[in-house]
């Protein structure tokens, strides 16, 4: 890059020197002067907000998808007088999260960190960020030293519920499959409803965005926090024609149906399929417990002056849960075909082992979970924490997020759900697995209902074809921070 001549050295300084007069003015205008680490000094940098050169030419480059729009920021900017920004942080928000309070925590973040640092979901995509914005940094980072450590060094703070740490978690994951490192390690600003990701890494089950001094720690602890790991399982679904009806952001239509050959189908299959991948991080259920997410889901969209804050959510929830059957089961011509025993059969393979088995459903099981966390439905943990004689006898190991294994577990009817909600006792253990096949055939239902990470969709049913989901471990593992 050409240095400015010694005829522009007094406007280059000029242009330096309002830029400094600039942060110096954003840095106690934010009240970052009282924060731990941060001074209002002149020599000092606000550690989080980027040189506005850098910022202008990563936003260039996201609005028009080209790595190249940002280049004349750099060319032009006197950018090598730019102190580099010591923990550079990017913001997604999601506004609909939970109570929809993210056009308010925005703005305050906007005016803390910088406007161009803080995207809204609905206007920036975490893919549309990782293609285009790191792209930027990483086409100028051997020409320029404050990209090159904004690379290095940047952080990603997702605000929202479990579905969007998730979405921005698989964009980021990318960046493993073309060994583009280091991975950005994700943060977490809890807005959802359940939160159990955040809960999981120590960021808590709510967050109180009006308080300006919550949001000054949540950066600090976002910053500074350790970083540490968290197993991603992808998902595959296979079935015979039709469209998933609303499916969710993690599951995306794929040509290629990349199941296992070496298991047999039991049902027939068509000639033509269609297909869909996904990744989820917390857990993936089928059964009644997604059927009440489904319909939750759905009056939120709808309706969304109802669902204004994580208690009026849960509320509606448990209406939900009662008028589903869950609690109650309608009349039916059969009453047996309440259980997943009669569309459902189910293959798993042990850690360490290439073999798949078929393990048995409990008839009484009206929901089947494999988790990944400890934490499910609002942070409690239906694993439970179980005795080492018990593991012994069952063949079990204490999980972990990072151990390679997802924990299946069934849950019979509400009143089952409810006394394993408020941890009475356990769910229904029924084994832990590092790979997954689901085969469903309709019989007498005509949907399935799914979710992963709270995200639900009805599944069509076919009385002559079977549907097969297979999950497996993904073989990186997605990089967190730690907030505890």
């Amino acid at each position: 890059m050409a240095k400015p001549s010694s005829e522009g050295d007094s406007s280059t300084a000029s242009r330096t020197g309002s830029r400094s007069t600039m942060r110096e003015s954003s840095l106690k205008g934010c009240g970052f002067s009282s924060f731990t680490g941060f001074r209002a000094e002149k020599e000092d940098v606000l550690r989080l907000a980027m040189p506005l050169y850098l910022r202008l030419a990563m936003l260039d480059c996201i609005k028009k998808k080209d790595v190249d729009a940002g280049d004349q920021h750099f060319q032009t900017s006197g950018s090598e007088d730019d102190p580099c920004c010591e923990n550079p942080v990017v913001v997604f928000i999601n506004p609909k999260s939970g109570g929809r309070n993210g056009s308010v925590l925005q703005d305050r973040l906007q005016h803390m960190i910088s406007q161009e640092q803080v995207f809204d979901l609905h206007n920036v995509k975490p893919d549309e960020f990782v293609r285009y914005g790191l792209g930027c940094l990483e086409k100028w980072a051997e020409k320029d030293n404050c990209a090159k450590e904004t690379r290095k060094n940047i952080r990603v703070v997702v605000a929202g519920g479990d579905g969007t740490v998730g979405w921005v978690l698989g964009c980021l994951g990318v960046l493993h499959e073309k060994d583009q490192f280091p991975v950005p390690p994700v943060a977490i600003i809890p807005l959802g409803t359940g939160n159990d990701l955040a809960r999981s890494f120590g960021w808590g089950g709510s967050f109180p965005f009006a308080r300006r001094s919550a949001i000054k720690r949540a950066l600090q602890r976002a910053t500074n926090g350790r970083i540490c790991h968290l197993d991603s399982w992808h998902v595959v679904v296979q079935m015979p024609g039709g469209e998933v009806v609303d499916p969710p952001h993690s599951l995306k239509t794929t040509e290629v149906c990349d199941v296992d050959q070496n298991l047999k189908i039991e049902g027939r299959v068509p000639d033509k399929v269609n297909c869909y991948e996904g990744v989820f991080y917390n857990y993936f259920s089928i059964g009644m417990d997604a059927q009440v997410a489904y319909g939750f889901h759905h009056l939120r969209n709808e309706k969304p002056y109802l669902a204004q804050g994580p208690i009026s959510n849960k509320i509606i929830y448990s209406g939900y849960s009662c008028s589903q059957g869950w609690f109650l089961t309608p009349c039916m011509s059969d009453p047996s075909l309440r259980g997943l025993n009669n569309i459902l059969s189910i293959h798993i393979k042990r850690k360490n082992s290439s073999k798949w088995e078929l393990i048995e459903i409990p008839r009484s099981v009206r929901a089947i979970v494999a988790l990944n966390l400890h934490s499910y439905g609002s942070g409690r943990n239906p694993w439970g924490n179980l005795k080492p004689d018990y593991l012994k006898k069952r063949g079990f190991v204490e999980a972990h997020v990072d151990d390679g294994i997802l924990e299946i577990f069934g849950l019979k009817q509400g009143w089952h759900a409810s006394f394993v909600m408020v941890e009475l006792i356990s769910a229904k253990h029924i084994a832990q697995a590092s790979s997954i096949r689901l085969e469903l055939s309709g019989g007498d239902w005509r949907d399935a209902f799914l979710q992963m990470d709270g995200e639900p969709w009805k599944q069509p049913m076919s009385k002559e074809y079977s549907t097969i989901v297979e999950i497996k471990k993904v073989p990186f593992p997605s990089v967190m921070v730690n907030g505890e």
